[in-house]
């Protein structure tokens, strides 16, 4: 109890002056990346690497060596570990009917899992160090209002968190604000966000795209087919300080922070609507249309070059923005001649599923059936192309300490070289499918099965 109260004081005098510092624009990346956490989906702004860690070279999930939590999470749910501190948030929908769990492997199956079971969604705060559950709380019970892809379950969203704040979206059962002793501390319904395929409206696949933190305000995307929004909100309380409507079918993308100079802007990935708009104001600043159309992937930054890519259809893009752009600008015509707006531009290099990863100037796309491509981050010029098992692959993949970690739906761990060469170090089974990007942390990877959340560490 005294500790509560000690960090509640500690927060209520420190959040001002690291509001009036985050406010700064760029001083917030520069705290989040001194403080070394893993606050949201891929950790620092989708960025997906974490340097320093310390991560052991090998583990054993059946011997528990190097392993120094394994528990047990349940129902289902496909977001990813957050890391602020000691402490590691997650949610769930946990239902008592609904037990086929998740379809892995290659297959075109669109038709949703018919269940109409009560669903509770979860959040779960636990201690890093032990593995201890700190706090669990029920956000919402009752039927979901949207069906869930076999290969998806109605938990997808990943929790950001500043260390104070701690958000998890739902989609269509809502968004909620917790403090990080569990506190709720406001929540907003949206109503009914469709998530379906625009082709076949019966092909509900269920919500997923995260919410991120900046500062004081909280970024959020719904682009489904009854609703399609971008909207920044008061991070304290919950207001709408301003949203735009978008002419979007479904997707399933995670917003993103750029800055264009000193002014922060939020980028999103679409369909019809890719774009950026000023942070502050809610300004278009840019738009462009055409690519896959099931967009998924989230927006990657590095340096002054904004990264998308698609699949789906006639086209799977993986390009290469500068951050400067403005306008509508043109799908292009030409890979070898995209346009001023463009660093590079590849019509069908990009993946169905993951987002890309930037890590020591390189570029890594990993596709759904394994295929890892590295790319020239700056120039866009093809490095290499390997496969990197026939297994299928989800989870985006993720870099620490010169390798990099990919996994597959089957449930193995890919421990490759980061470089201008492909070499596999490691493969690591881990007892069950897993379709969620791994978390990093100080010495610690933490990952997430069908059932189960393993923390790898030495210590």
């Amino acid at each position: 109890m005294k500790n509560s109260i000690l960090m509640s004081l500690i927060l209520i005098f420190a959040l001002p002056a690291f509001a009036q510092k985050v406010d700064s624009d760029k001083a917030f990346f520069t705290s989040m990346e001194e403080n070394r956490q893993w606050p949201s989906y891929r950790g620092y702004y989708a960025s997906g690497y974490l340097d320093d860690a310390a991560l052991p070279d090998s583990f054993n999930v059946e011997t528990s060596y190097n392993v120094k939590w394994n528990i047990e999470i349940p129902g289902l749910g496909l977001s990813c570990p957050t890391i602020w501190d000691n402490r590691v948030f997650i949610t769930t929908a946990v239902s008592s009917q609904d037990k086929e769990g998740y379809l892995t492997g290659l297959y075109g199956d669109i038709e949703p899992v018919e269940d109409s079971s009560e669903h509770v969604w979860k959040v779960y705060c636990f201690d890093k160090s032990s593995g201890k559950l700190v706090w669990e709380r029920d956000a919402f019970k009752g039927i979901p209002m949207v069906k869930r892809h076999p290969k998806s379950s109605h938990a997808n969203t990943t929790v950001a968190t500043d260390g104070y704040h701690v958000v998890a979206f739902f989609g269509s059962e809502g968004l909620y604000c917790y403090n990080v002793d569990g506190e709720l501390l406001w929540k907003r319904d949206f109503g009914l966000i469709n998530s379906t395929w625009h082709v076949v409206e019966s092909a509900e696949w269920e919500f997923s795209s995260s919410p991120v933190i900046f500062g004081n305000k909280l970024v959020i995307q719904a682009d489904a087919l009854n609703t399609a929004f971008v909207a920044v909100l008061d991070l304290s309380s919950g207001r709408t300080i301003w949203r735009q409507e978008r002419d979007e079918i479904s997707g399933w993308c995670t917003p993103n922070i750029y800055f264009d100079g000193e002014k922060a802007r939020v980028a999103v990935n679409g369909f019809k609507h890719r774009g950026g708009y000023d942070l502050e104001t809610g300004e278009e600043i840019w738009k462009m249309s055409g690519g896959g159309d099931i967009p998924v992937p989230a927006p990657v930054v590095w340096k002054d070059l904004i990264y998308f890519n698609s699949a789906h259809g006639s086209h799977a893009p993986l390009m290469a923005l500068k951050n400067r752009i403005v306008g509508e600008i043109s799908y292009p015509e030409k890979e070898e001649d995209p346009g001023d707006d463009f660093a590079w531009f590849y019509d069908r290099q990009g993946a169905y599923m993951t987002s890309v990863l930037v890590y020591d100037s390189l570029l890594y796309r990993l596709r759904w059936n394994g295929n890892l491509s590295c790319f020239d981050a700056r120039s866009g010029k093809i490095i290499y192309k390997n496969t990197v098992n026939t297994s299928s692959f989800i989870a985006c993949p993720v870099a620490s300490d010169g390798k990099i970690y990919m996994v597959s739906e089957i449930g193995d761990l890919y421990i490759a070289e980061a470089g201008r060469e492909y070499k596999l170090l490691q493969k690591i089974p881990l007892g069950e499918a897993s379709l969620v990007t791994p978390a990093i942390s100080e010495g610690m990877l933490i990952l997430r099965t069908a059932s189960r959340m393993i923390a790898v560490s030495e210590h």
